[in-house]
């Protein structure tokens, strides 16, 4: 992913004290370090949970139209060439270094990184806090090293400025929710000038959901629905690892080659409400597996999340209890009887 450019300003803040900006009068000059720390930063930044969404609507107005944040003005003066990028992350910065003030107690170093990738322009930036540690100098003697601690991303964001100037998505925008204090995360939302459009744990169970009723539909052999299972898994963690939505397309292609718009069609037939691209949740996939087992001449299968719903276990019976019978098997009952 090509760095355009990257800048770090510091900001100071020790106990009470009031927070001090310490700015940086030029961007950082690129080389294999300001690489490994891109690559660095953008695993760290996958592997949060992340709110998914926009810019308010007035973002294309004139600027001093929301006061809540002129980051949207700001960048589309940037884009035009009215304004460099030191100049343009320093308004970050100082506005960044006020919510600390009010909500945080720790220094820390807002990186910001504009980089392309593919067809894509993006613009990230992390508030980074340091830790103390060693290294070993030239003379072999163990020092004290101050570094960058990529695990503790408290604030971070990442615009996809390709989409935002398209105007066709509504989640362009992404940002960390931090686990801190509520005020917190509502003021650095409202410093990003950001409206969530999307909820990306909702969306994943939806999208879990259709997969298990098309499964069902399909009434597959335990072993194919297996295999697709882990191929839905399989595509979506990858996306997430790369900081990617779930297309449905894509994915209907993944799950069946030889009918690669099957699932796709189940999905708007049966109106699930999903958008062609879902933000994937990690937590939610980590969750998602099949209980299957087979004795006596009885296979039995299910997704893991109807259990305590459609499906209940009484260990001390050593019962288990379907509570909606599937559609193809109710008819084969009822020619039985």
């Amino acid at each position: 992913m090509p760095i355009l450019n990257a800048i770090a300003h510091r900001i100071q803040k020790d106990g009470d004290a009031q927070a001090k900006l310490v700015p940086a009068q030029a961007p950082i000059p690129q080389t294999d370090t300001l690489d490994a720390l891109l690559e660095g930063l953008n695993k760290a930044y996958h592997g949060k949970s992340k709110a998914w969404g926009h810019f308010h609507d007035v973002e294309r107005a004139d600027e001093g139209s929301d006061p809540a944040s002129p980051l949207p003005w700001e960048l589309t003066d940037y884009l035009a060439e009215g304004r460099n990028f030191t100049a343009l992350t320093r308004g970050i910065a100082e506005r960044l270094t006020a919510l600390l003030d009010a909500h945080l107690s720790v220094s820390g170093d807002l990186i910001v990184l504009e980089t392309r990738f593919g067809d894509g322009h993006f613009l990230t930036l992390a508030l980074l806090h340091h830790r103390e540690g060693f290294a070993v100098d030239e003379r072999l003697a163990v020092v004290p090293a101050r570094q960058l601690n990529l695990a503790q991303m408290s604030l971070s964001a990442r615009i996809d400025l390709t989409q935002w100037r398209a105007g066709d998505s509504r989640q362009y925008l992404s940002w960390t929710k931090d686990r801190g204090g509520k005020a917190l995360a509502e003021g650095f939302a409202a410093l990003l000038g950001a409206v969530e459009g999307v909820d990306a744990t909702g969306e994943t169970r939806t999208l879990l959901r259709a997969f298990s009723d098309y499964v069902e539909r399909e009434d597959l052999p335990e072993e194919a629905s297996r295999e697709k299972t882990d191929a839905l898994i399989g595509y979506a963690s990858d996306q997430a690892s790369r900081g990617e939505p779930i297309t449905l397309e894509e994915l209907s292609e993944v799950l069946d080659e030889q009918q690669p718009r099957a699932f796709y069609e189940h999905i708007r037939n049966a109106d699930y409400g999903l958008s062609p691209e879902i933000p994937p949740d990690r937590k939610t996939l980590s969750q998602f597996r099949r209980f299957a087992g087979r004795s006596g001449g009885v296979s039995i299968s299910f997704d893991s999340h109807l259990l305590g719903s459609s499906v209940e276990y009484d260990e001390e019976a050593d019962r288990l209890i379907i509570k909606q019978v599937p559609k193809q098997l109710k008819e084969q009952l009822r020619r039985k009887t």
